[in-house]
């Protein structure tokens, strides 16, 4: 039985140049500073390097993808998505919109995209009661854009500095009664259908590829699921999740931080399916 290995992309596998370091701003220096890691650029947009993973992360990811069933997952669009360049073979699933899409060899299954939103048409408010609360109360003092994904949920690009206090957990309330999700990661703020999840999809393509084992890895309260749903998984020093000191059975909090928390990651999963193997 083969071994599935499902990862969150963003701020877990692959880093902005915003987000490489991540450092917590209580940590001590190190006592001797390490060389930086050799990066190599994973995604375009409009001729302009925008992420990366170390060379080492790279190099293992590409023999985890010939060695596992590698799934990136995402909350990403689809198009969005296909931006990134994954070293080692393309991905035969990859879940994205938070699992409202599943890809199979790159096109979104639309017997599962009818499913979802079968779902959520059901089970939560409607997506347009949704972003007119956020288009009401969301400042354009500091709202810098308004985006609807897909059709399933919505985001916010935001001045987090300038973000007036108690606004999020006052949201997470509103959203929450009505059965949709909040997270707030690096500049972007997510409202997503409480329904829609990553981990559903995993579950969808474990069950298609008889996967034996489950491997997972995530930083975002949106990945939570996504680690509830597998086997064995890993969380990085920084995130919601950390922040939050969110846990789970089977799930390792990892100390580090950053591209090399990305780098840590993509070590446990080849050692996990080798030992599996």
């Amino acid at each position: 039985m083969p071994v599935l290995v499902a990862s969150d992309l963003d701020r877990t596998l692959i880093y902005s140049s915003a987000a490489l370091a991540l450092s917590s701003p209580d940590a001590s220096p190190p006592a001797r500073q390490e060389p930086p890691p050799r990066l190599l650029c994973v995604e375009m947009y409009e001729g302009e390097p925008l992420s990366y993973m170390t060379e080492t992360a790279a190099r293992l990811l590409a023999e985890l993808a010939r060695t596992a069933v590698f799934v990136p997952a995402t909350t990403r669009t689809p198009e969005q998505y296909l931006r990134v360049e994954l070293p080692g073979p393309a991905p035969a699933y990859a879940v994205c919109a938070n699992g409202g899409h599943l890809l199979v060899d790159g096109v979104p299954d639309a017997d599962w995209h009818r499913q979802v939103t079968g779902r959520l048409a059901v089970e939560c408010a409607p997506l347009a009661e949704v972003r007119e609360h956020l288009l009401r109360t969301a400042d354009p003092a500091w709202v810098r854009k308004h985006r609807v994904a897909e059709d399933l949920f919505v985001y916010l690009v935001v001045e987090r500095e300038l973000l007036p206090r108690g606004w999020v957990k006052e949201l997470t309330a509103w959203a929450g009664s009505r059965g949709w999700t909040v997270s707030l990661q690096g500049r972007k703020l997510y409202v997503v259908p409480g329904p829609l999840t990553k981990g559903a999809a995993v579950r969808e393509v474990a069950r298609r590829t008889g996967a034996g084992l489950v491997l997972g890895a995530g930083d975002s309260l949106l990945d939570a699921e996504l680690l509830l749903a597998v086997d064995r998984g890993w969380r990085p020093g920084h995130g919601e999740l950390a922040d939050t000191g969110w846990t789970a059975p089977g799930v390792v909090a990892l100390p580090e931080r950053g591209v090399l928390a990305g780098e840590r990651i993509a070590r446990e999963f080849l050692g996990a399916v080798r030992k599996a193997r």
